[in-house]
């Protein structure tokens, strides 16, 4: 099977693209059939050449039936009548040809397409995806990969076979009659593209606005049905409705307008198709009076006028249907276009595989320049030894497993993995050096099994079950009807905030990297069963380099060092005996979390 060029599409921001541009980019994944193309091409060329000579074989049979009866036989060949058949077959036969040829060009375009889009969406940064709206994204690329296939489809299916036939209609008007004829022709023309063109790009503002409208009013509604417990908990609904009340006004508003202009194209067409047939018919009628002209004359120029008319009519149908196609695709190009902000250098290197050891190297990052997080963080973790990070909200320490991850690139200093900075690996061969169990997990809405399986999508059932175990969640899917069957929810919202770290640290282990992240991991389980699953932990990390980032001091007693974050910056470092000992940030943490913990027991006394 042949392929689209794998080059990344070229092109300007969406705000100046033209549409010229946006066809030169499809051209690539069309011409990658070209043998399919170049048939289709021929056929096509064949089905208008039959279908102009359908009404040339039409005016020698009326011409020959016009003279008396007894001698029409004779007149008539049998071979005129068998030629107005075969070419009426051949109009049909060659059309479907050309679209079965075709077919293939066309879904594999948009496949290519569009699986282009994914994985570049897939590509971007997660200051990208954190900003972005999903409704509205996933709107735009469905109208997008819609659109392609339409403006391929009419391009090749209707553009051109309507440009031929009129050529050669042209042409024969040319050759065969007065130049009158192809003048009235050639005018009408004109000027149905001129108006057609001016109307549909004037239209083609309106349609623009119509889809921003709905995209917003489709990220509104997506972005509250999301949010659907915090809209309860606050009494929302009729705010939220209310709120998609008025985008939907604003789009119902947009598309009215929008199909008022639509008429207005469509009368000022009819008028100009209407004085151009009559213009031919007018002149046809004033020959065949003098005689310069026989009856099979006007009949071919009627014929020639009413194939003329059908795909003119057409073409302004077409060109607006372009136009809007374009614009669609145009926003899907723009997410082609976005910037990587994250990109692999051109002689990256892949990460060996085994014992990893990690450098933080005077690191400082800030998601905003106005807005520093990251000042000058510098430590090492061993291979096989575990570093935890703690701190008060807000001091960095999420951040520092974002880094790690790639997610985003150290405006200072540089991160190191056995030496070798970040920047000069592969993202692919780094992140598979990497498991992590986050903060909030979010999960698929598929089954258990697939979610805990999608840490390494190859394993055998028997590894994701012991992983299972490992992670405490034998029992609790025991219990459930389906078992390991049993689907999540979107976004796991049908299980607890502790199931889901649960699976989260399953799928961590499956994985089976060289580097673990553990972000806040047991934040959100209960004492139990954070004392179970603390010590699957600590069995995991061991021979592996652990980042552990945590906010209950008591899961974090045994790492190798202890790093306290405050505003950014490293103001404390050792083990957690040291720590106590100098009576400094970390000792006072220490301190309050315990009197929170002892304070129920207090209170039940």
């Amino acid at each position: 099977m042949r392929r689209a060029p794998a080059a990344a599409l070229p092109g300007p921001d969406p705000v100046e693209r033209h549409d010229w541009q946006t066809i030169r980019n499809l051209l690539p994944f069309i011409w990658a059939y070209k043998g399919r193309v170049l048939f289709a091409l021929a056929c096509l060329v064949a089905a208008k050449g039959a279908n102009v000579a359908v009404p040339l074989i039409f005016k020698d049979l009326i011409d020959g039936l016009s003279i008396t009866r007894e001698q029409a036989l004779i007149v008539v060949p049998a071979a005129l009548l068998l030629a107005y058949g075969v070419f009426r077959f051949s109009t049909s036969a060659f059309t479907e040809l050309r679209e079965i040829v075709f077919a293939r060009v066309t879904q594999q375009a948009v496949r290519e397409i569009t699986l282009r889009t994914f994985r570049h969406l897939h590509a971007l940064s997660l200051r990208f995806h954190l900003e972005r709206q999903t409704g509205g994204l996933t709107r735009d690329i469905e109208r997008g990969t819609r659109s392609v296939g339409s403006l391929i489809s009419y391009t090749l299916y209707s553009i051109l076979p309507t440009l031929i036939e009129i050529g050669l209609v042209v042409g024969i008007l040319l050759v065969r009659y007065d130049a009158i004829f192809a003048l009235i022709t050639l005018g009408t023309l004109a000027l149905y593209i001129v108006f057609t063109i001016r109307v549909t790009n004037w239209r083609t503002t309106l349609r623009r606005e119509a889809n921003e409208l709905d995209s917003a009013a489709n990220s509104r509604a997506i972005d509250s049905l999301i949010n659907f417990e915090t809209v309860k908990y606050f009494n929302n609904e009729e705010y939220e409705a209310r709120r998609y009340d008025e985008q939907l006004q604003k789009w119902i508003n947009a598309q009215i307008t929008n199909q008022y202009s639509l008429s207005a194209l469509n009368v000022g067409q009819a008028a100009i198709i209407a004085v151009g047939v009559t213009a031919m018919m007018w002149q046809a009628a004033l020959r065949v009076a003098s005689g310069a002209m026989t009856i099979g004359d006007i009949v071919l120029v009627n014929a020639f006028l009413i194939q003329l008319y059908i795909p003119l009519n057409f073409l302004g149908v077409l060109y607006r249907e372009i136009r809007q196609s374009l614009t669609d695709i145009e926003r899907m190009f723009g997410l082609m276009h976005q910037h990587r902000e994250v990109a692999d250098a051109p002689d990256a290197l892949t990460l060996p595989t085994g014992p990893a050891a990690v450098r933080f190297e005077h690191v400082g990052f800030a998601y905003d320049a106005k807005r520093p997080i990251l000042f000058d963080v510098d430590f090492d973790i061993p291979a096989g030894s575990t570093v935890a990070v703690v701190g008060h909200s807000g001091s960095g320490k999420s951040t520092l497993a974002r880094l790690l991850y790639r997610f985003y690139d150290v405006q200072q200093g540089a991160i190191r993995i056995n030496g070798h900075d970040l920047r000069q690996l592969t993202q692919h061969s780094l992140r598979s050096a990497i498991g992590i169990v986050p903060q909030d997990t979010v999960l698929f809405n598929d089954t258990l099994y697939y979610n805990i399986q999608y840490g390494r999508p190859e394993a055998g059932r028997e590894e994701v079950e012991a992983v299972a175990r490992a992670a405490q969640l034998e029992d609790f899917i025991r219990q459930l009807p389906d078992g390991y069957d049993t689907r999540v929810g979107e976004r796991g919202l049908k299980l607890s905030g502790g199931e889901k770290q649960r699976v989260a640290i399953a799928r961590a282990l499956l994985k089976n990297p060289a580097i673990l992240i553990f972000d806040e991991a047991t934040s959100a389980l209960d004492s139990k069963t954070e004392k179970a699953i603390q010590a699957q932990i600590e069995l995991a990390a061991q021979g592996r380099t652990a980042l552990v980032i945590a906010h209950r001091l008591s899961t974090i007693m045994d790492a190798d060092e202890i790093i306290v974050l405050e505003a950014g910056r490293i103001v404390e470092r050792g083990r957690h005996a040291e720590l106590l000992a100098r009576s400094g940030a970390y000792a006072q943490m220490w301190l309050l979390q315990q009197q929170e913990e002892e304070q129920p027991v207090t209170e039940a006394e």
